[in-house]
């Protein structure tokens, strides 16, 4: 049996369209959305609507941790479209989705990040996707949960919740095989990012559960350059997938 992971697509739809090859079936840790691009900030939602000189700037102030300034940048720039911001967003997402879940191979289990829109992914996910988020299904005989989402932070990115609602939901996955979620758990080594140069938010009742239930994998993206990729915790193989949008490759697991 061999399994494909990606996590962090950000818009990539056409390495996604690749990303089966090969495989008895794909699992996306979520992250379809691409907002705005770090690396080239012309690409994304927000330089598609503002234009690359201020999503150069948003970039600066957001590395600088100067989240108040950011957030007064884009405020400013968002009161000065001619239609209101959700409006906007919802148009450009819906986008983004129909082509990367055309772009899905079949079967495909998947769960969100913590950029992605929840409320809109039943309008696009075929028979072939199956989405799951605090739930369990089984792949090749082994069991697979999902745990979709991140954490509050100054980000306010669109899909975080509170510690106490992500901890629910990685309660009622229990014991797996194989642990499926979008952000790491709280280890420093996990959580840094080398390039933003900041800790990302990471789950401590992740953690627990890891130390607790035992999975044989317990695999995640989010952080797009993590100071380590990989690392064990007891019996448990804890996989960074890597960052899809910037590779193109996929992880892969065979037993």
């Amino acid at each position: 049996m061999r399994v494909h992971v990606v996590s962090d697509v950000h818009g990539n739809a056409e390495a996604l369209a690749r990303a089966g090859d090969g495989a008895d079936a794909l699992v996306c840790l979520g992250d379809l959305i691409l907002f705005l691009d770090y690396a080239d900030h012309s690409r994304g939602i927000f330089p598609d609507l503002f234009g690359t000189r201020n999503a150069s700037r948003l970039v600066e102030l957001r590395t600088a941790r100067r989240f108040d300034e950011a957030r007064e940048l884009g405020a400013r720039l968002w009161s000065g479209l001619d239609v209101d911001r959700a409006t906007a967003v919802e148009n450009a997402v819906r986008k983004q989705y129909a082509e990367l879940f055309a772009a899905f191979p079949t079967p495909t289990y998947a769960t969100y990040g913590n950029v992605d829109m929840p409320a809109l992914w039943s309008e696009y996910a075929g028979p072939g996707v199956t989405v799951l988020d605090g739930q369990r299904a089984e792949i090749g005989g082994r069991v697979f949960g999902f745990v979709g989402g991140g954490l509050e932070s100054p980000m306010k990115t669109p899909f975080e919740i509170s510690d106490e609602e992500y901890a629910a939901k990685v309660e009622a996955v229990g014991e797996v095989d194989v642990l499926c979620t979008h952000i790491p758990p709280e280890v420093p080594d996990l959580v840094y990012d080398t390039v933003a140069r900041r800790f990302e938010r990471g789950s401590r009742a992740l953690l627990d559960a890891i130390h607790r239930t035992r999975p044989r994998y317990a695999l995640f993206g989010h952080v797009h350059q993590p100071l380590v990729r990989r690392m064990r915790i007891g019996a448990t193989e804890c996989v960074n997938v890597g960052h899809f949008a910037g590779t193109g490759t996929p992880w892969a697991l065979e037993w």
